[in-house]
């Protein structure tokens, strides 16, 4: 699918003018296929029974079941559906799975509408908890209105109005709602009260995953369109064009007033640096710290109410919080307090090298593509962070409160498993009516943290045809589509470079080289283990671990390309990234000295 984002999939694709393509009839690639559904089966590694059963799809539950020690993978629609591993390395949640269908497909709707796009959406269902996406056709008759508004795209520069909206209306608002619901005490809330708090915080999560696809087109499209034509005009790679964009996205390397002002507290106050530098239990050394009086001690506060209960790694709520890692957010604040001034490439030079580069009668175009892609560019990851990625945080706080509820009345076996309920089945079992058994959710847990997206196969159904050329289309449907097509290509395309024994070959995701010890994560729950100059080796990350920046000299991922969230932190950062390695979690071993040469996209192994 990654090559076939535009939507324009037909292998007998023609040219076609505005007029013609317009009063066409069924126009081939956005016919819906319903071919005979195509199942897989996939090793798995599990024993017992499958969490899922069987039948017809139901709130993003997909045909899913085990045969014998087999997962059993079939396509939950017609047309081709393809794995999602750079967002979703794990299988997810039961509660994530029914919650996150619908409003990903109504945002992504409401996207493709805005900026006149030739697809009706894209759509997530789950198979074995696994993530599949496909891309939905557009009907016939919404085309002309689709190219109309294509052409107004660039001409009224669209991206503009929502990231007018993005600043004075959503983000605010969200803040609001996300300290509201934080600020409830919900280990104090009666069983009914706390069943209520609960829907509060799935609505509200529910909310922010479709505000975040809604504002995707502002994040992607200029810089897709900057890809884009830069391309034609040069042979420069794409990664030394993104490296233009660094410091147009301070939320992406952590940046925030809070921090800031955190960071001059401490350093005025020898008492609460001593504090912090102290040894103990780290969640007690940040209560303490919180208590101070004066700036130091609302300054703490300040910055623990914006970063912690944003996950650290994922969108689902089997991901943890900040909070939930007292002892990492404690040495990334130390980090951050001693980190000297900021080096890296200037980017203005880099600018300036490739406005060399360029036709002298293009320089102007550049100048104004580059202005709209850096203007843009922090929405990519100011929209997980500030919608749905901390929405998931109060979620999973909601429900951890559920869970201590529970355990202590020896309903279930441990806290946490309360994160493989459904929403109606976690209300149901705090309200003391029927729900899971403790040996069920218990075996939904274990099931889930068994299996990576490597255990299942990368596609489902029919094979996608090969995509038409489409510059047939009316200029601003073909602008519009191949600047959306470029840019989710580079999110999610890796390297298919071939490896060698001791050399991974990936994407050139953020310049620099640093060699040290790798430290193998497989699951949000082992970040305490990350130490100060360690280089994170992991399948993918999200924009809500630029927490923990402070503490890595490189990062390693197996997927994501250039414009995934893990490239954009690292480049922002100022850190080496190889990202699209595709095997670094499978032969790069938990302590070994590795180096990372960020500007080849290269990871040296131990011989």
């Amino acid at each position: 699918m990654r090559a076939h984002c535009s939507g324009l999939e037909h292998e007998d694709a023609r040219v076609l003018g505005a007029e013609e393509l317009a009063s066409h009839g069924p126009i081939p690639w956005w016919r819906v296929e319903r071919p005979p559904r195509k199942s897989v089966l996939a090793p798995n590694r599990l024993t017992g029974e499958n969490r899922q059963s069987g039948g017809t799809a139901t709130k993003g539950l997909a045909l899913a079941r085990q045969v014998g020690t087999e997962l059993h993978f079939e396509a939950p629609g017609p047309g081709p559906w393809h794995l999602d591993p750079v967002h979703f390395p794990r299988p997810v949640t039961r509660y994530f799975s029914e919650t996150h269908p619908e409003p990903f497909k109504r945002g992504f709707s409401e996207l493709t509408a805005f900026y006149g796009m030739l697809v009706e959406g894209m759509q997530y269902a789950y198979v074995n908890g696994f993530a599949y996406s496909n891309m939905r056709p557009l009907a016939e008759e919404e085309i002309p209105a689709r190219l109309q508004r294509a052409e107004e795209v660039f001409e009224r520069k669209l991206w503009r109005e929502q990231l007018r909206d993005w600043d004075e209306t959503f983000k605010p608002a969200s803040i609001r709602v996300h300290r509201e619901l934080q600020s409830v005490d919900a280990d104090a809330l009666p069983d009914a009260e706390l069943a209520d708090y609960l829907t509060r915080c799935r609505d509200h999560h529910a909310e922010m995953m479709f505000q975040h696809m809604r504002f995707t087109g502002a994040a992607m499209l200029p810089v897709g369109d900057l890809l884009a034509n830069v391309g034609d005009w040069t042979d420069i790679p794409p990664a030394e064009l993104l490296s233009m964009m660094r410091g147009s996205a301070p939320v992406s390397a952590g940046a925030s007033a809070e921090l800031e002002r955190l960071i001059a507290a401490l350093k005025q106050d020898r008492d609460a640096r001593d504090l912090l530098d102290a040894d103990g239990d780290a969640a007690e050394i940040l209560e303490r710290l919180r208590a101070q009086e004066g700036a130091t001690g609302d300054a703490v506060s300040a910055y623990l109410d914006l970063v912690g209960y944003r996950l650290l790694d994922g969108f689902d709520i089997s991901g943890r919080y900040a909070l939930e890692f007292p002892d990492a957010l404690i040495r990334a604040v130390r980090a951050s307090v001693d980190r000297g001034p900021e080096e890296g490439p200037d980017v203005e030079d880099r600018v300036a090298e490739v406005r060399g580069k360029l036709p002298a009668e293009r320089l102007s175009q550049f100048d104004e593509l580059l202005e709209e892609a850096r203007l843009t560019y922090r929405i990519r990851d100011e929209r997980g962070v500030f919608s749905d990625v901390w929405a998931s945080g109060i979620m999973r706080r909601a429900a951890l409160a559920a869970g201590r509820r529970l355990a202590e009345r020896g309903r279930i076996h441990d806290a946490e498993h309360i994160v493989d309920a459904g929403l109606d089945e976690m209300r149901s079992l705090v309200s003391g009516a029927d729900g899971p058994s403790a040996d069920e959710l218990a075996k939904r847990f274990e099931a889930r943290i068994s299996l990576t997206a490597k255990d299942a196969p990368p596609a489902l159904g029919p094979p996608p045809p090969p995509p038409p050329d489409p510059s047939g289309l009316p200029r601003g449907a073909a602008r519009v589509m191949r600047a959306i097509g470029i840019a989710i290509d580079a999110l999610f395309g890796s390297s298919e470079a071939e490896h060698e024994e001791h050399l991974l070959r990936g994407l050139a995701a953020s310049g620099g080289v640093y060699e040290g010890p790798a430290r193998r994560v497989s699951d949000p729950s082992e970040f305490e283990r990350i130490i100060q100059g360690d280089v994170l080796v992991t399948e993918s990350t999200t924009e809500a671990f630029n927490i923990l920046l402070p503490l890595l000299g490189a990062i390693v991922t197996d997927s994501g390309g250039l414009l995934s969230h893990s490239a954009i932190v690292a480049r922002e950062y100022g850190i080496p990234r190889g990202v699209g390695t595709r095997e670094a979690t499978e032969r790069i071993a938990d302590g070994a000295l590795i180096r990372v040469d960020g500007d080849a996209g290269e990871v040296t192994v131990p011989r």
